[in-house]
C-alpha cells in the first residue's frame, strides 16, 4: 500500500494509483516515465544507413528518376506507403505507390512487381514494412538496373538483401535507441532525415503513423507513445478527408477516440481491402484531398467490411461443420476449396480461441493448398512447422500465427502428426489459462469519477493495456441474453450495491454461471452512457466461483507426478478420505459428464465444502479416480473433461497408481 499512497499523494487518482504500484511504480517519477508522451524524438541518422536511403531518395528527386513505394497490404504497410507517397509528391518527386495483390502475389516484394515497374520506368524502389528477406528480389533489382532502398521493421536473417540502402533498427549493431517502430515509424523517420524538420513531418503525419504503430500492435513505451498520443490528437481534428470519412462512417465519435477505436473499428476497416483483394480502396482514401471521393471511398470499405465478416461466418461454419464427433480436438487441421486465402487467418483464430487448440485452415487450390494457422495456450506454430517441414512445400511465420503451403495428397499426414503433437504438448502441459490482474479491488472505489480518470493510463495498448480489475464476491441476480443471443448482460450485487456487467460473446452455459452464483469477476472498467446518464459498468473478461476457503493454483509438485519425476513433499498433493469424498460427491452430483476450466471446478468445490483444496491436489484426486476406472479424463489446454464410469464392484483406491506414489514418496 505504500506505493499507492505515495502515488495518490502525488496527484494520480485512486484506481490509477493502484494500476500504476501493480505495475511496479512505487513513486511519481517512475509512473511519469511510464506514462510519458512528451518525450523528445530521436535523430533519424542513428539508424544505420539512414544517411544512405536518404542520400539516394533526395538524388532521385533532384533527377527527377521516377520511385516507388512499394508497401504491404496491412494498416501499417497502407499507412506507411500514403505516408511517403504523400510526403515525396508533395516536395516535388515523381513517386507513385505499389502494394502487391494478397491473392495473386502474397506478402513484399515479388518478380511479377519487380518486372512491371521496371517497364513503367521506375528507376528507384522504396520499400516499406517489407523486403527485409528479399534476397532474390532484390538481386532481380540490381539485374534490371533498379535501385532499392529498403525500410522495415520486422527481423533481419542472417543474410541481408544485396541493397543500396536497408534501414531497420532490427539490424545487427544498429545504435537506434529504440527498436519497436513499426513500418510506419521507419518511413516516418525516413521522411524526417528527408524532411530536417521532424517535428513539421509529424505534425503532419501523425494520424499516419499513430494508425500504422496501433494497429500492429507495437510496444506503446518511448517514441511509440509519443506517436501515438500525439495521432490520436491529430485524428480527432484530422484534415485528412478520408480519415475524417471513415471516422464519420464508423459512427465513432472524436471525443471518445482512442486506441481501442482504431483496434476495432478503424483498423478492420481499412484491413478488409486487402484481406477482399481490393488494396486500391484503402490506398486512396488515405491518399485523396476530395471529400466526395472520400465519403465514397470509407462507405466502400465498411461495405466491404461487411462482406469480409459474411464470408468469415460462413468459412466458420462450414468449418464447425467438418470437426469431427466425439471428443473435443488437439488440434484442427481442415482444408476445403471454397475458402477465401484473405480471410481464413480470421477464422483460424477464433477457433483456437473458441476450441482451446491450435487451428490451421488449409485453402485448396487444385493439388496444392495454402494455409493460416493460430496458436493456443503456449503451442508454438513455428516450431511444430518446422518439426513437420518435410511435409510441407514452404513455411513461415512464428510461435503464434503462421503459414505454409502443402500439397493435398500431404494434409491428412499432417493433420494426423500435429494433432499427435499437440496432444503430447497438452498431456505435459499444465491445463489452466492465465489473465493478467492489475489489481482488486472493493466496490466503493467503482464510481464514474475513479473510472474517468483512468483516462490519464491513456493511450493503452500493447506494453500499457488497459487495466483488468478484480471485484470479488458478487452475486449474480439477473442474467440476460442481448444482441440475438450472443451476448450476456449481468445485473450483479455487491456489499456496496448493485453493479452492471456486459460479457461479450459467451453464455452462461459458457461461463459456467447461474442466477443465485457467488462469483469474482475481472473486467475493464468502463461509462455507460445511456441517455444523457452517465453510469459505471463492467466489460467482463473472465468470471470465477467465489469460495470462502484456500484454493491454490499452485502445481510445481503436481507437474513432477505427472511427468515422473521425484515428488519432493507429497502432502500438498495426497488427499484424505475427507478430500477424496468432497471431490467425487460434487462430480456425482454434476455428472455423469463434466466439462469445466480446472481451476473454476476446484473453486466450486471449495465453496460447496468450505474446505480448502489446491488445484494440485484436486488433479491428484481425478487421477486416483481415472486409475481405478471410477472415470475417464481428456485433458486440453483450458478445461477437462470428466466421464464417470460405471462399475458392478466397489473400487479400492489405495490401488491406485497415483495414490500408490505419493504414499511411497511420503514414507521415504
Amino acid at each position: 500500500m505504500g506505493a499507492v499512497n505515495e502515488l495518490a499523494a502525488g496527484g494520480y487518482p485512486p484506481l490509477s494509483a493502484m494500476v500504476l504500484a501493480a505495475r511496479g511504480m512505487s513513486n511519481t517519477q517512475q509512473a511519469h516515465a511510464y506514462l510519458d508522451c512528451t518525450a523528445p524524438l530521436h535523430d533519424p541518422f542513428l539508424m544505420t544507413d539512414m544517411d544512405l536511403a536518404a542520400g539516394r531518395v533526395a538524388l532521385a528527386m533532384d533527377r527527377g528518376e521516377k520511385i516507388a513505394v512499394f508497401g504491404d497490404y496491412d494498416v501499417d504497410g497502407i499507412t506507411a506507403t500514403s505516408l511517403l507517397t504523400d510526403f515525396l509528391q508533395k516536395h516535388g518527386a515523381n513517386c507513385i505507390s505499389y502494394i502487391p495483390s494478397r491473392m495473386e502475389e502474397g506478402y513484399g516484394l515479388n518478380s511479377l512487381a519487380i518486372r512491371q515497374l521496371h517497364n513503367e520506368g521506375v528507376n528507384l524502389i522504396v520499400t516499406v514494412d517489407c523486403g527485409i528477406t528479399a534476397m532474390s528480389e532484390a538481386l532481380l533489382c540490381k539485374e534490371l538496373g533498379i535501385d532499392l532502398v529498403i525500410t522495415d521493421h520486422h527481423e533481419c536473417k542472417d543474410e541481408l538483401p544485396q541493397a543500396v540502402a536497408i534501414v531497420d533498427p532490427h539490424r545487427p549493431h544498429d545504435t537506434y535507441p529504440h527498436k519497436n517502430l513499426s513500418g510506419v515509424g521507419v518511413a516516418f523517420k525516413l521522411a524526417a532525415a528527408l524532411s530536417g524538420n521532424q517535428e513539421e513531418v509529424l505534425d503532419e503525419y501523425a494520424d499516419m503513423v499513430c494508425m500504422g504503430t496501433v494497429a500492429d500492435v507495437m510496444l506503446l513505451h518511448g517514441e511509440n507513445r509519443v506517436f501515438v498520443s500525439r495521432g490520436l490528437e491529430s485524428l480527432r481534428h484530422t484534415k485528412r478527408p478520408g480519415l475524417a470519412a471513415l471516422i464519420k462512417e464508423c459512427a465513432c465519435s472524436s471525443d471518445t477516440l482512442c486506441a481501442s477505436t482504431i483496434g476495432y473499428n478503424l483498423a478492420p476497416r481499412i484491413n478488409a481491402a486487402g484481406r477482399m483483394g481490393q488494396i486500391d480502396l484503402a490506398l486512396n482514401l488515405c491518399l485523396t484531398d476530395d471529400e466526395k471521393l472520400a465519403a465514397e471511398l470509407a462507405k466502400k470499405l465498411c461495405d466491404l467490411n461487411r462482406q469480409r465478416q459474411n464470408v468469415e461466418s460462413e468459412i466458420y461454419q462450414q468449418a464447425v461443420s467438418m470437426l469431427p464427433d466425439g471428443k473435443p480436438p488437439e488440434a484442427i487441421v481442415l482444408a476445403d476449396e471454397r475458402w477465401h486465402q484473405g480471410v481464413v487467418g480470421i477464422v483460424a483464430s477464433r477457433m483456437a480461441e473458441e476450441y482451446c487448440c491450435p487451428t490451421f485452415l488449409i485453402c485448396l487450390d487444385g493439388e496444392h493448398g495454402k494455409a493460416s494457422s493460430r496458436s493456443f495456450g503456449g503451442f508454438n506454430l513455428f516450431s511444430s512447422l518446422t518439426a513437420l517441414s518435410d511435409m510441407l512445400e514452404s513455411y513461415g511465420g512464428h510461435e503464434l500465427a503462421a503459414g505454409f503451403t502443402i500439397a493435398r495428397q500431404n494434409i491428412p499426414q499432417f493433420r494426423d502428426a500435429m494433432c499427435t503433437m499437440a496432444s503430447h504438448f497438452y498431456a505435459s502441459s499444465t491445463p489452466r489459462t492465465v489473465l493478467d490482474v492489475d489489481c482488486v479491488i472493493p466496490p466503493e472505489l467503482f464510481t464514474v469519477h475513479n473510472v474517468d480518470a483512468l483516462t490519464i493510463l491513456e493511450p493503452c495498448g500493447n506494453g500499457c493495456p488497459k487495466p483488468v480489475f478484480v471485484m470479488e464476491k458478487l452475486c449474480v441476480e439477473r442474467i440476460t441474453m442481448v444482441g440475438n443471443g450472443r451476448h450476456m448482460r449481468l445485473r450483479l450485487r455487491s456489499s456496496h450495491g448493485i453493479i452492471n456487467a456486459i460479457y461479450f460473446s459467451t453464455t452462461a452455459q459458457d461461463a459456467s454461471i447461474e442466477q443465485g452464483d457467488w462469483v469474482d469477476v475481472a473486467f475493464n472498467a468502463q461509462i455507460n452512457d445511456y441517455r444523457g446518464e452517465r453510469t459505471v459498468q463492467m466489460n467482463v473478461l473472465d468470471i470465477r466461483p467465489s469460495c470462502n476457503a484456500e484454493c491454490s493454483p499452485e502445481l510445481y509438485e503436481y507437474l513432477n507426478l505427472r511427468a515422473g519425476q521425484p515428488v519432493s513433499d507429497p502432502s500438498p498433493l495426497l488427499p484424505n478420505r475427507g478430500t477424496l469424498g468432497d471431490v467425487w460427491r460434487y462430480l456425482a452430483e454434476h455428472g455423469p459428464s463434466v466439462q469445466e476450466n480446472p481451476m473454476c471446478l476446484c473453486r466450486k468445490i471449495v465453496r460447496r465444502s468450505g474446505r480448502p483444496l489446491s488445484l494440485g491436489k484436486f488433479l491428484a484426486c481425478l487421477d486416483i479416480f481415472a486409475d481405478v476406472g471410477l472415470l475417464a479424463m481428456h485433458r486440453q489446454h483450458k478445461y477437462i473433461t470428466i466421464e464417470l464410469q460405471v462399475r458392478s464392484a466397489k473400487a479400492d483406491l489405495n490401488q491406485s497408481k497415483t495414490m500408490q506414489t505419493l504414499l511411497l514418496s511420503k514414507g521415504s
